[in-house]
């Protein structure tokens, strides 16, 4: 199976620990080119204290189940800003994480939190959800690519070239207009052409996904200094560096890498 060429980072967890589980499963490789993952978190037993999680902005949409009520599933995404989600202190959470542009489905349904109410759409999210209940993680893999398959068939999912030359050059990418040379596109192309496929102008699409290197470069590679560094930080997680690294336990690249100029 090929590396994928855009591996975005977990989001940040309030608690870890022996009772709260987070796992991830590969894609078969006929999926490798629109699923990033397959993905649980859950609880093993009850916390102490309510769960907090922290979603990062990836430019991915998810296929959402909740394992403890079947009838709550949904697609979710965010747009430019993270978010804090307090999911208590039980839950059973699995979905399917899809790369930036895959997802070419009703925008209309995407939501940018955890879903709390029973799906009310036309995607067969409950069925789903109900054949997901009782299995073991490793035993879902199959049922989730099945599912994807499925919205390939009905072209609710499909690899793009555009998305696809993006995220195998990001580290070409320090504009806009590096963008849209690496795309062939004129600026204007490339603003519509991401707006049908992602949801993203060209500007926030570029900022989620230098965030996103942030994780895993140096952030002088990528932001003119350090006060650029923080402050877009800050705008689009709601932390600084430091105070997310804190809150979260997240280690950034750079934390054990003095960078040499």
């Amino acid at each position: 199976m090929k590396s994928a060429p855009y591996s975005p980072v977990i989001d940040g967890f309030s608690q870890r620990g022996a009772a709260v589980r987070y796992a991830e499963q590969p894609p078969t490789q006929d999926l490798a080119d629109v699923v990033h993952v397959f993905w649980q978190l859950r609880t093993l037993a009850p916390l102490p204290a309510d769960f907090y999680y922290h979603a990062v902005p990836d430019a991915c949409v998810n296929l959402l189940f909740n394992q403890i009520d079947t009838e709550v599933a949904g697609v979710t995404a965010l747009h430019t800003e993270a978010i804090t989600l307090n999911l208590g202190t039980v839950f059973h959470y699995v979905g399917v994480q899809f790369f930036p542009g895959a997802w070419q489905g009703d925008r209309d349904e995407i939501q940018d939190r955890y879903v709390g109410t029973a799906y009310q759409g036309v995607l067969p999210l409950v069925r789903i959800n109900r054949q997901l209940a009782g299995l073991d993680f490793d035993a879902m893999g199959p049922v989730l690519a099945d599912l994807v398959r499925w919205c390939i068939a009905k072209g609710l999912v499909r690899g793009h070239p555009l998305t696809t030359a993006i995220l195998s050059r990001l580290d070409a990418i320090r504009t806009v207009a590096d963008m849209a040379a690496l795309a062939g596109l004129s600026t204007r192309q490339l603003q519509r052409t991401l707006r049908q496929i992602t949801g993203f102008a060209p500007h926030d699409l570029l900022k989620v996904l230098r965030l996103q290197q942030s994780f895993r470069r140096h952030h002088l590679d990528l932001y003119a200094d350090q006060s650029h560094f923080t402050h877009a930080f800050r705008d689009a997680i709601g932390y600084t560096p430091g105070q997310y690294r804190k809150a979260f336990g997240v280690r950034f690249l750079q934390d054990g890498n003095e960078r040499s100029d």
